[in-house]
Formats: structure tokens, C-alpha cells, sequence
């Protein structure tokens, strides 16, 4: 039997997030201590508060359909909280809510983009970006960055990318995998060169809460009636309130787009599960008392680590603003990502991800939303893994 592979599946690269973090299961499962740097996960638990919103919910029964973009009132809660939070009056009509982050992100492509349109995605870029506009039929144009700038994409580089075929401009701040936060006029000087353009800006802001040192989340929708018209916002439940497996997100559009979203969910998966929405109300409207805890622990991690990489001959590393991930430069060390890190996890039990799985093959990403005793044993297993290099 010739199992034909349809070419846009062919394609695609798997995730190699993923991989890293199968490999090193495995690794651990036969016996190994592995530290895994791997995943971009929170390592607390979900809020009790939610878990027991979700039980309440799965004990009355609440386990039928929904309408496809989400429950009235968790799309009314998101909207509240875009009004309170971020200045931003959507109407509950424009917010979509969809299995995740990811799931979000892959709808907007679908809904908007055609083959031969053009997606400009500064890089380093999460790994996802890129095959999911290529599943959409058109073409990721990628703008490389570096630590020099804080892996920030300039306005002379977006306005250098822009085509006449440029569909959507891409925008992630807090970023992953770098940590890089843009500053409230940076993401403004960006914003209104797609407004001047005519281009859509999809803005991934998943990671909005987790920020350090006085960092400043501004939304690009933020800024006018205009740069709110221009943009597709991006948003989930996953990392500041640690519902990874909870597979709830959401998307807040301008209604045309809102409206083919929904058809889109409509004839693929459907609504996100029943039950998990009832949690993500509670998540958005009850008590947000965890999070400066956590942050204060991401802060304290994040110090040594970025201070240890730094110490570490043939390591360089810029501090994260955002999220909870470091993206050391490892040029000094004469290896590419992918050697680099295989050679870590063989050696010294260490999963860290390749770089050039965003799109930068001279750097590694490092989770550190992990314990600090992991964080501490896996850092001194990469000192011990550079200064082998060097010899």
C-alpha cells in the first residue's frame, strides 16, 4: 500500500521542544537523572480556587457542548479582563476562545491568510510560528535578530521586510524563547508602521504577567482605534496561571475575523472542553494572590541562572525581561545547537532545546521554570560540559 503523505504535512518539522522533553522522559524512566530544561511549562501547581471550579462544574454535569468559540461568560470575562487590564474595549463577540494558545495562533492563520501572502516573523521565533503559517499556504518571511539588540526586530528591519504580499506582521512579547520584553514605545514605533501599511499584527501575549526588573507590557492594540483595528490579539490560560494541560486559549479580533475563526473552530474541533472553561472564569475573576509569589520565584531563578551562564567559559547570555526562559549564546564553543545539545543530554544528562529550533543555531534555550535545586545541578553539569570543550 503507497501511503501518500500530503506535501503541506511533508513539510513540516516537528516540534523539537517536544522531542527534547519525550528523550529525556525516556532517559529518566530507564534510570537516569536527567535535568530537563526543556519544556516551557511552570512547575507550580494550577490554582486551587480553578481545579475546584472545574470539579464544581464536572460534578453538576457540565459536560456537554458549548458554542464553538466559548461559553458566554468566559468570553465576557476575557473581555473584562482586556478592559481592566490593557484599556481595550472588546465586545464578547470578538473574543474566540480555543484549545490553547497554539490552537489560537493556527486559527488566525487559517482565517486570514491565502497562498502567496507573506507572514514576517522576527527571529528567534517559537518554533510552532512558522509551520503553522506554511499549513495555511503562505510563506513565513523570517527577520533574524541577535543578543546586540535584545533580539528586538528594529522598525528599519519590519519596514525593510514589509512586501505588497505582507499579510501579517508576528509579535511576541514577552517573548519565547528569548525572554525579551519590547518597551511600551517600541512596540508603538512597530505598531504604526502596520498601521501605515495596511498590515494585520498578530500579537502573541501569552506570557504578559510573567515580567522582571520593571518591565512594561503595553499591548499594541492599546495604542488607538486604528492600531486595535490592525491587530490580532493572542492570549491563554497556560503559563501564568499554569493550565498547560488545561488546552485553553484565546484570541481577541476584529469582528470579521472573530466571525471566520468561529466557523473555522466550528468544522475542527468544535468548543474547548466544557468543564476547563468553567476553570478559566474562575481563573480570570477570582483571587490572582499566587502570582507575585511566583514571580518572585522565577525572579530568583532566573538571577543565578543568568548569572551562572555568564560565568561559564564559551557561554554568553542576555538577561530575560519576560516569560521564564534564557537563550545563552554558544558561538564560543565551536558547536551548533543541535550537536550542543545532544552532546549535553548524552554526556551530562542535560535537556536543553537547539536553537536552531527558533531559528538561531548559535544558542540554546534554557527553562528555567524548574527548581531551583535542578536549576543549580543542571547549570554546574553545563559548566563541567563547557570546560570538557575547551580542553
Amino acid at each position: 500500500m503507497n501511503y501518500k503523505i500530503s506535501q503541506r504535512a511533508a513539510s513540516l518539522t516537528p516540534s523539537l521542544t517536544l522531542a527534547i522533553d519525550s528523550k529525556a522522559k525516556q532517559m529518566k524512566a530507564e534510570g537516569h537523572d536527567v535535568v530537563g530544561f526543556g519544556v516551557g511549562e511552570p512547575d507550580f501547581d494550577t490554582p486551587q480556587h480553578i481545579k475546584d471550579a472545574a470539579a464544581k462544574a464536572l460534578a453538576a454535569g457540565f459536560t456537554k457542548y458549548t458554542p464553538a468559540a466559548g461559553i458566554p461568560e468566559l468570553r465576557q470575562a476575557i473581555a473584562d479582563k482586556h478592559q481592566r487590564e490593557n484599556g481595550l474595549s472588546y465586545k464578547p463577540s470578538q473574543i474566540i476562545v480555543s484549545c490553547g494558545g497554539k490552537h489560537s495562533c493556527y486559527n488566525v492563520f487559517m482565517a486570514t491568510c491565502e497562498v502567496g501572502d507573506e507572514v514576517v516573523i522576527p527571529a528567534p521565533y517559537w518554533l510552532s510560528y512558522p509551520e503553522m503559517v506554511k499549513l495555511a499556504g503562505a510563506t513565513p518571511m523570517i527577520v533574524e535578530t541577535t543578543d546586540q539588540t535584545e533580539f528586538k526586530i528594529t522598525p528599519a528591519q519590519l519596514r525593510a521586510a514589509l512586501t505588497p504580499r505582507t499579510r501579517i506582521f508576528l509579535l511576541n512579547s514577552p517573548s519565547n524563547p528569548t525572554g525579551s520584553v519590547y518597551t511600551p514605545e517600541e512596540i508603538k514605533a512597530l505598531g504604526d508602521i502596520c498601521v501605515e501599511k495596511g498590515v494585520l499584527i498578530m500579537s502573541d501575549e501569552i506570557y504578559e504577567h510573567l515580567l522582571y526588573d520593571g518591565a512594561v507590557h503595553q499591548s499594541v492594540a492599546s495604542f488607538s482605534q486604528k492600531h486595535c483595528e490592525h491587530t490580532i490579539l493572542i492570549h491563554g490560560f497556560a503559563k501564568a496561571w499554569s493550565m498547560t494541560g488545561w488546552r485553553l486559549g484565546w484570541t481577541a479580533a476584529p469582528e470579521p475575523i472573530a466571525r471566520a475563526m468561529d466557523a473555522i473552530q466550528s468544522h475542527s474541533t468544535s468548543n474547548p472542553t466544557s468543564f476547563a472553561q468553567k476553570g478559566g472564569v474562575v481563573a480570570l475573576t477570582g483571587p490572582q494572590d499566587h502570582l507575585p509569589q511566583w514571580l518572585a520565584e522565577f525572579n530568583r531563578r532566573r538571577t543565578y541562572a543568568h548569572q551562572k551562564l555568564n560565568s561559564i567559559s564559551g557561554l554568553s547570555c542576555v538577561n530575560a525581561k519576560g516569560a521564564f526562559y534564557l537563550f545563552p549564546n554558544i558561538s564560543r564553543t565551536g558547536l551548533k545547537s543541535t550537536e550542543f545539545c545532544a552532546r549535553l543530554l548524552e554526556t551530562e544528562r542535560v535537556a536543553a532545546v537547539p536553537g536552531i529550533a527558533f531559528g538561531a543555531d548559535d544558542y540554546i534555550r534554557i527553562s528555567y521554570a524548574t527548581s531551583m535545586a535542578n536549576l543549580e545541578k543542571g547549570c554546574e553539569r553545563i559548566e563541567k560540559f563547557c570546560q570538557r570543550l575547551g580542553q
